[in-house]
């Protein structure tokens, strides 16, 4: 992999991910831009106890521009995009419109490929691997900002998700706290190591998974399952089988096995509602530790925490979507239409022949 910084005409940062090392990455951003002025704020609420990012910029974002005026495709010519060059393997850069800025974080788009057309299953594994290596090196570039508590890996994937820019790509968020769900899991984390005498929870879910019948697939290395409570109609988690806390303390043997894994699961989930279907829309979100302190978590260490993925979309059935309602939006208590043991023998039917 070689790795080319540089900047955008507003000085925003943006990364070049080669697979070649004779690639030269000297193209200009040509844009009039001016310098990116931001709004965000984190305020957090007293009542749940959780933060909320104000960022009234945003209502100006790029909104489901045509092919031709898309954002994240390479520049040609006369039309610049946020993409100086006329080519790229993967590219990282500052996000125009961020949710977080300055002391309230960063946020960063990955783009996945300069194939506008194209989808992160339609990628090789090796084009997978160097996304990985990409994720894996934001993650400790950011972890090191001082304003930088927990790092978010994820994508975004059809309209139905909300996505406002067709071209496959994900993001990064790099939060100025520890985020409600990580917490979450931390309290259970920390509860069932107290209550056991020392058992970590997510070896014990993983080998709980691995007796039972939500197994999706497993290889040497990974490990994808429906969990048990699984709170959307087809949710898969991705756990590597040695835990580690998060991307970098990945071992090269699973850093080469997890293109082919990965990828297996993305055309899986584009097969589950049969032939003639549209793409499946769907969120994946890498969990990491964080990297700030965890003294309120009594007991727990960030080697405690198991880095794992969660793979999941919003939709039900043919031409039907799960929608968070009154239980869920109102009260957070999800409501499932799929048994998790049928989500899990439904991804098992569709796997490649």
């Amino acid at each position: 992999m070689k790795k080319t910084s540089t900047r955008l005409a507003d000085g925003r940062e943006l990364i070049y991910y080669d697979l070649r090392d004779d690639n030269v990455r000297d193209a200009v951003d040509r844009r009039p831009l001016e310098r990116t002025v931001t709004t965000s704020e984190v305020r957090r609420d007293p009542l749940l106890g959780d933060s909320v990012a104000i960022a009234s910029h945003r209502q100006g974002r790029t909104y489901h521009p045509p092919a031709n005026e898309c954002p994240l495709c390479p520049s040609e010519g006369d039309r610049l995009s946020e993409i100086p060059d006329s080519s790229y393997d993967v590219v990282v850069f500052e996000n125009r419109f961020p949710s977080l800025a300055g002391d309230s974080g960063r946020c960063e788009v990955v783009c996945f490929t300069s194939d506008h057309n194209a989808s992160f299953a339609d990628l090789t594994e090796e084009q997978a691997r160097l996304v990985l290596e990409a994720w894996t090196d934001r993650t400790a570039e950011l972890s090191h900002l001082p304003s930088v508590e927990q790092v978010f890996c994820f994508e975004n994937r059809g309209a139905e998700i909300g996505v406002t820019l067709g071209h496959p790509h994900g993001q990064i968020y790099a939060y100025p706290f520890t985020t409600p769900r990580t917490a979450l899991m931390l309290r259970s984390l920390a509860a069932h190591k107290d209550a056991t005498g020392g058992e970590n929870l997510f070896d014990a879910v993983l080998e709980s998974e691995l007796a039972g019948e939500r197994v999706v697939l497993e290889t040497e290395h990974w490990v994808a399952f429906v969990p048990f409570a699984a709170h959307w109609p087809y949710e898969v988690h991705l756990y590597p089988r040695r835990r580690v806390p998060d991307l970098l303390a990945l071992d090269e043997d699973a850093r080469t096995e997890f293109p082919q894994v990965y990828l297996e699961l993305l055309r899986r989930f584009d097969r589950i509602f049969g032939e003639g279907e549209p793409p499946t829309p769907y969120i994946a979100a890498w969990h990491q530790a964080p990297f700030g302190t965890l003294e309120e978590f009594d007991g727990v260490s960030r080697d405690d925490f198991a880095l794992h993925l969660e793979l999941f979309t919003i939709r039900r059935t043919s031409g039907k979507l799960k929608f968070l309602a009154g239980s869920e939006s109102g009260m957070n208590v999800f409501i499932n239409d799929v048994p998790p043991e049928r989500a899990a023998e439904r991804l098992r039917e569709v796997a490649s022949s």
